[in-house]
């Protein structure tokens, strides 16, 4: 392994605190683009430049750039807003976007289609609705995500508050995202990591850095895919305290076999007044020990890996000043959203509405984005954005129910029953045409695959059965397709890699079946498979968990068989 510092590591210790010459690259009027060194720091403020690949090769043929444009993510704790931050951000969709919301697997938002001129504005917009973007991306704790159980009100608030507390504690201090975006005055970098970055420093974390919450029996956060997975312990409706996982991580590089997806392993236990402390000590664990020579070892996940966790929980007693407890008992059940209407024991009610892929737009077949908007005009509780692209109309009060479905119905929203279950299931990633990393297609085949599988299920009698189904345009893993029972990871364009196995619970990763296939071959692998599922089932035992039972996948989850297909 390298001994040699990389150039992100090199940008991030040179940038005076995450300024760069930002701002100097957004008053360029030359280029829609920014430097590549800016490019890299943009990401700690939560954006990410791109460009519109559907029309490189006519750009090019023109002799023009690239569409250069940026995505721009927010960063939203728990995934909690209001209405009027809502219709706030359906504006800015429309002034400084390409007209479309996007709910990410972070339980959070992304515009796309946000050109250089557009950012300031969009970024003031933002901050005048008291959001922003600071850390959503970049080498920083990233959005911190919880579970939604709307029906347990009142652990489900205290889980929110922790998320926020937590999010506050790592979030990066600069005061250059004011002054690039906000119109701060300008001020010298003292340089000082203790005026400007009292916890990160002028170095930053080695890689993004993830942490997650969920509550027992549900884990629709797919908590141990996390760098930090909190998983809490409930004693007669009282919130004591977190199991804590380490070392969870969903991205892999092809054909590097260093790389691989993890999952946490789960350590010990802390009372719940002690969490955010807890957090802050893996994250210096993690910024002291972690790798940066290497980026593609960089991850918390590889920390762990490699000295184990026994080493964990000594350090980890020696940063937090005191040892974690034992792991408490817990079980999970299922780590999907459940849709339709259910209410909290505060008597609210909250609506689970199936968003395919998280996009919120408006089409000739469904006017999602009119309807959100008219339905923000009347709710008076708030919205909660989902790990799995959905989106809660939360705390609607009696009085209130009846008249927002009927906007419900009057404009055709899914709350469960307009799809199949493995289609308000399924999730994907962006991918073409703006994800630079994008391999292969995924938002936009995602409905044509749903639809065909869909079909191969009704064939078998299993169109009422839930399956999980994910696929990514690359092996990033950003929809986690590592953890589902179907997953796709794209290869090219028009084929993917395979991936078989998971479970419904989140707690087992899948391992690659087949690669670089086309559908059709993927169809032919998986009818017989849904066939023998259909005819010799256990009750209640879901697709995955039969593959293993049958022998038709391999239960070995070692880190090489993210690499070595299993079906040669």
């Amino acid at each position: 392994m390298s001994h040699t510092l990389p150039e992100a590591e090199i940008i991030k210790r040179e940038s005076n605190y995450l300024r760069g010459t930002i701002a100097e690259g957004l008053d360029d009027k030359a280029t829609g683009a920014i430097a590549d060194s800016d490019n890299k720091l943009t990401k700690f403020h939560g954006a990410y430049q791109q460009d519109d690949r559907d029309r490189r090769d006519e750009r090019r043929r023109q002799r023009l750039e690239p569409l250069h444009m940026f995505m721009v993510r927010l960063r939203l704790p728990g995934g909690v807003l209001t209405p009027e931050q809502w219709l706030g951000l359906d504006q800015i969709a429309d002034d400084c976007a390409n007209h479309t919301l996007r709910l990410t697997t972070r339980q959070t938002f992304q515009f796309h289609g946000v050109y250089k001129h557009r950012m300031r504005p969009l970024m003031r917009a933002l901050n005048a609705l008291g959001l922003d973007t600071r850390g959503a991306c970049g080498d920083v704790n990233r959005n911190v995500v919880s579970n939604v159980n709307p029906h347990r009100s009142r652990v489900h608030a205290d889980i929110h508050r922790y998320s926020v507390a937590i999010s506050k504690r790592l979030k990066w201090r600069s005061n250059a995202y004011a002054e690039i975006w906000l119109g701060d005055e300008r001020v010298e970098a003292r340089g000082e990591d203790e005026e400007e970055e009292p916890f990160y420093g002028h170095f930053y974390l080695p890689r993004k850095f993830k942490i997650a919450l969920a509550v027992p029996p549900e884990n629709d956060a797919d908590v141990l895919s996390n760098d930090i997975a909190l998983i809490a312990i409930v004693e007669d409706d009282e919130l004591v305290g977190f199991n804590v996982g380490v070392g969870g991580g969903m991205g892999m590089t092809y054909g590097n076999e260093a790389t691989h997806p993890r999952l946490a392993d789960v350590a010990g236990f802390v009372p719940a007044d002690q969490v955010v402390d807890a957090c802050e000590a893996i994250a210096a664990i993690q910024r002291d020990h972690g790798c940066r020579t290497e980026r593609t070892h960089a991850r918390f996940k590889y920390t762990i890996a490699d000295h184990g966790v026994e080493w964990f929980l000594e350090r980890f007693a020696e940063y937090h000043g005191a040892p974690m407890a034992p792991v408490r008992d817990y079980v999970f059940t299922h780590n999907g959203d459940r849709f339709g209407w259910v209410e909290g024991d505060n008597g609210n009610q909250h609506l689970t509405l199936s968003i395919r892929s998280g996009r919120v737009q408006d089409t000739d077949a469904l006017r999602l984005r009119t309807a959100l908007r008219e339905i923000a005009r009347v709710h008076t509780g708030e919205f909660r954005v989902t790990c799995n692209q959905n989106l809660i109309i939360a705390n609607v009060s009696p009085e209130k129910k009846a008249e927002i479905q009927t906007l419900v119905d009057h404009y055709g929203l899914d709350d469960g029953s307009r799809s199949t279950p493995l289609a308000r299931n399924a999730m994907s990633c962006v991918a073409f045409p703006t994800c630079a990393l994008a391999m292969a297609e995924s938002e936009r085949y995602l409905p044509s695959l749903t639809n065909r599988l869909d079909t191969l299920m009704a064939g078998h009698g299993l169109a009422d059965t839930p399956i999980n189904v994910r696929v990514t345009g690359c092996p990033n893993g950003c929809a986690r397709p590592y953890l589902a029972e179907i997953g796709l990871t794209g290869k090219t364009l028009g084929k993917y890699n395979l991936f078989l196995g998971g479970d419904e619970r989140g707690e087992r990763m899948n391992r690659l079946y087949r690669e670089n296939i086309d559908e059709a071959t993927i169809l032919d692998i998986l009818d017989p498979m849904l066939g023998r599922f259909a005819a010799e089932r256990e009750d209640g035992e879901g697709f995955g968990d039969f593959l293993i039972r049958s022998g038709l996948v391999d239960a070995e989850r070692s880190p090489e068989v993210f690499h070595r297909a299993y079906s040669v």
